[in-house]
């Protein structure tokens, strides 16, 4: 007999490390709590390796199964910048990142620099269109209105290039 489990609700625990897991289990719709503890995880552990771990761990994986990788990857990141010495806030915010039109991404870590590019394909995706799509167009041309604002550029402005 196989047991449905479906996560409501997730989140974490500073001492000891765990991830609160809230659930509905699905033959008798009783909603139960389940702490899952977080072991040999430090300030230096790979989050996204630890949080795999723990989603595929024979004890917790039926529990986990419909909680995604990446929420569970964001838990231990804030557990990791909470053994930092970080707050909750500044751990979130720092994973939502500035402005992205602002950030020099050559100053990231690699760490970070594969989490926003893996933010970014995750977007890439979804505003994607396939030509499965309904509103899928092939060779779509866009004109734009001629008083539009137009972004400039210090290139456009520069007059080195007289020679040209």
């Amino acid at each position: 007999m196989m047991m449905s489990i479906k996560a409501k609700q997730c989140g974490i625990k500073f001492d000891p490390p765990s991830i609160i897991l809230i659930y509905e289990n699905g033959e008798r719709r009783n909603i139960r709590k389940r702490v899952i503890p977080v072991r040999n995880f430090s300030q230096y552990s790979d989050c996204s390796r630890a949080a795999e771990r723990l989603k595929h761990h024979v004890r917790h994986s039926l529990y986990l199964e419909s909680v995604p990788l990446a929420q569970l990857e964001r838990l231990h990141t804030v557990l990791r910048d909470h053994l930092r010495g970080l707050t909750v806030e500044e751990s979130l915010a720092a994973q939502r990142g500035p402005d992205s039109h602002e950030e020099d991404l050559n100053k990231l870590s690699d760490e970070e620099l594969n989490r926003r590019k893996a933010q970014m394909d995750v977007l890439f995706e979804r505003n994607r269109r396939h030509k499965d799509d309904p509103d899928f167009v092939y060779d779509l041309e866009v004109e734009f209105p001629e008083h539009s604002v137009r972004e400039t550029c210090s290139w456009d402005e520069d007059q080195s290039d007289n020679g040209f």
